[in-house]
């Protein structure tokens, strides 16, 4: 059965509706978030919110905005349900995830509300697949209370950039080090691993650099396996804004074209793991941009 032969009165019985003449749109996006098992889903009249988070020290969120979708019905303010999101994700790839030219999978996503699964229906070559994903009781997210009148730093590059550094970085290293300063080094990623000490530098005037607002010097450790994740994300987008906020919050937001060339978002948070005074960064080789 076609996805677009769906009678209407089958789709009365959902509160939520969403389709997409390419599953990929969905499933690339979620890759970048993939951190645990159990997912948060949120859909408002914006689109969906999915939500994945680690030991509460980090969030990750994927923003998938509703004119994204060739259809997104909702019929209650806000649904919210939890799901496996490796099972999503194995569902949503069940034909392979076929990249040849012309080949796509429709999704036709379709809820009808709490106590019931998640039903996808997928279509590739006239070939429909129906998959039933147990929904959960869903576990509030945090609020981070992270508010853009509260950011002291912001910086946005190219994501080409940001790929670089941490290919050149000592990724053993237990913590990231992030030093945002209006005056030099202005913006510095710094790892301590088994090579010895390594710092990236960006010039506020690099060509890499889209954006420079730092109203104050700030350093501060980030968990490396906390901001891993997050690198999936890097790989697939084409900007990152880099924020801070007085408590040395960090914000990572990454923007990213799907397959039809719309753009989609990834933000993670994640808590600093100590703040460092300045005067203990050591230099030891140092790679400016």
């Amino acid at each position: 059965m076609p996805l677009s032969t769906q009678s209407q009165s089958q789709d009365e019985q959902y509160v939520l509706v969403a389709n997409l003449d390419n599953a990929r749109n969905l499933s690339n996006i979620l890759k970048a978030i993939t951190c645990k098992d159990h997912a948060v889903f949120t859909a408002t009249a914006n689109g969906l919110k999915v939500t994945v988070e680690d030991c509460k020290c980090m969030q990750a969120n994927a923003f998938i905005q509703a004119d994204i979708f060739q259809e997104f019905t909702l019929k209650e303010d806000m649904v919210i349900f939890q799901v496996n999101l490796t099972v999503l994700l194995d569902c949503l790839n069940i034909f392979g995830g076929s990249t040849a030219a012309g080949a796509s999978t429709a999704l036709r996503m379709c809820y009808m509300g709490y106590g019931h699964p998640l039903t996808l229906f997928l279509e590739e070559g006239g070939v429909v697949t129906v998959c039933k994903i147990n929904t959960q009781e869903p576990e509030e997210p945090i609020d981070f209370e992270f508010s853009s009148s509260n950011v002291t730093n912001k910086v946005i590059l190219q994501s080409e950039s940001l790929k670089e550094a941490f290919s050149e970085l000592d990724m053993t290293s237990e913590v990231l080090q992030i030093t945002m300063s209006p005056s030099q080094p202005y913006f510095r990623l710094s790892t301590f691993g088994n090579s010895g000490n390594a710092h990236y530098d960006y010039s506020k005037d690099s060509d890499m650099m889209e954006l420079f607002q730092c109203s104050t010097t700030q350093t501060n450790r980030y968990k490396m396996s906390l901001l891993k994740p997050s690198t999936k994300a890097l790989a697939i987008s084409c900007k990152v804004s880099v924020r801070t906020d007085s408590r040395g919050l960090l914000s990572l937001q990454y923007l990213v074209r799907n397959d039809d060339g719309q753009i989609c978002f990834v933000e993670y948070f994640c808590c600093p793991d100590e703040e460092v005074a300045p005067s203990e960064c050591e230099q030891v080789s140092v790679h400016l941009v």
